[in-house]
């Protein structure tokens, strides 16, 4: 499972597995706990592949920041995402040193490092670059999005600028 199959659903905490697509619903599968469970098809579902973190320079995808946290912890899970708040800011700074500390607030670094975290002890931890026909361009090319009000990661589409 690649990071492609795994998705991120607004108002609901962890990680979920696509099942299927019901009527009016989409079909989830929780990787923390594996219950199934119904999403109204009007929440926001993004794919990890399609997320990406804000630098100084360019937005890097998701996969990127995980493979840098990898190396830092040589293949070994990342520190809680419930520690002291300066604690997660120097430690994200030293995994990725260039990220833009004015448009990834401190909920964004949690969450990356709880993804992180139970990627890990889930053993998915292959995190390189998909090659290209497995999924297109699509995963390679995509434009990124600006912060939303609340400062969620931005989330990266092919054809358009999307706010999460």
């Amino acid at each position: 499972m690649g990071l492609k199959d795994i998705l991120v659903i607004s108002g609901h905490g962890g990680l979920f597995k696509y099942i299927s697509q019901g009527r009016n619903c989409v079909i989830v599968e929780s990787l923390g706990d594996q219950k199934r469970t119904t999403i109204p098809s009007t929440a926001k579902i993004s794919m990890l592949e399609e997320i990406a973190v804000f630098t100084q320079n360019d937005d890097i995808p998701l996969r990127e920041v995980f493979r840098k946290i990898q190396v830092k912890e040589n293949g070994g899970s990342a520190i809680p995402h419930k520690s002291p708040d300066a604690t997660l800011k120097k430690y994200f700074a030293e995994a990725l040193p260039d990220y833009d500390q004015d448009r990834v607030y401190l909920s964004d670094i949690r969450k990356v490092l709880m993804w992180y975290n139970l990627l890990h002890e889930l053993g998915i931890t292959d995190f390189e670059a998909p090659k290209t026909g497995e999924t297109g361009e699509a995963g390679e090319t995509g434009k990124a999005g600006e912060a939303g009000e609340n400062g969620e990661v931005a989330e990266a589409t092919a054809e358009t600028a999307v706010d999460e």
